[in-house]
């Protein structure tokens, strides 16, 4: 995935969800948030931040906020990215041999999944999730409580009841990790429907990203740890 016409600045505050202030070549400028998350731990004042231009002239702000940099760690943090690296990964052969169909934006039962795909008599869902919280070489999902998150892992489960397969996938947003897991200390309930989910034949799978100012590409799979992991933070 490429963004065109990428830039840096510095970031200065966040005045809600979906704006932030910066500075872009020494000037203030108000940009737009592509992840209504809290992202606590990434926009921190000071911060670099990158930014892609729109090239909508009838907006109200001029630019999108699509990555940060933590330390020596570069975070893509636009949440509309996931679904497309994943989607350009199954283009180019990834997930599953002999794909016939992938279908996004599929509704079954009461959610609507990020991705419906066929291969041969099999078939299946897939829920898509992006990953931004990082502590000490290991991310955590989420980074908020999210009740539709747990009703998409819950509907996985129901799906194989009827015959299809189903697949949590988490794509990190950086690279270079040393594990995935579940945050319980924000959302246990969360971390407890994923357990289940792993348990009754979801597959949890999570895959790090290369990461640039202008570009971020599925790059390997990423240890996945359901149990044991109990000092997350936030």
């Amino acid at each position: 995935m490429q963004y065109d016409n990428s830039y840096r600045a510095t970031f200065l505050s966040r005045p809600n969800r979906f704006i932030a202030n910066v500075l872009l070549d020494g000037k203030p400028e108000v940009v737009h948030v592509k992840n209504t998350g809290r992202c606590r731990e990434l926009l921190l004042p000071g911060a670099n931040v990158y930014l892609e231009k729109s090239g909508n002239p009838d907006r109200k702000t001029c630019y999108d906020l699509i990555a940060v940099e933590k330390g020596a760690r570069l975070i893509n943090m636009d949440a509309q990215a996931p679904n497309r690296v994943f989607a350009e990964w199954v283009g180019a052969g990834g997930f599953q041999e002999g794909l016939t169909l992938l279908r996004p934006e599929t509704t079954w039962g009461n959610s609507r999944f990020d991705f419906y795909w066929e291969a041969s008599n099999r078939r299946g869902f897939v829920e898509v999730k992006g990953v931004t919280l990082e502590e000490d070489g290991a991310v955590y999902f989420p980074d908020a409580p999210t009740a539709r998150g747990v009703k998409h892992v819950e509907e996985l489960c129901a799906c194989l009841e009827q015959g299809y397969e189903a697949a949590l996938f988490l794509v990190v947003q950086m690279e270079g990790v040393a594990f995935w897991a579940p945050n319980d200390r924000t959302h246990p309930a969360f971390g407890t429907a994923v357990r289940r989910a792993a348990e009754r034949g979801v597959q949890i799978l999570a895959w790090d990203c290369k990461v640039t100012p202008d570009s971020i590409t599925l790059r390997r799979p990423v240890s996945v740890r359901l149990h044991g992991v109990q000092e997350n933070l936030c």
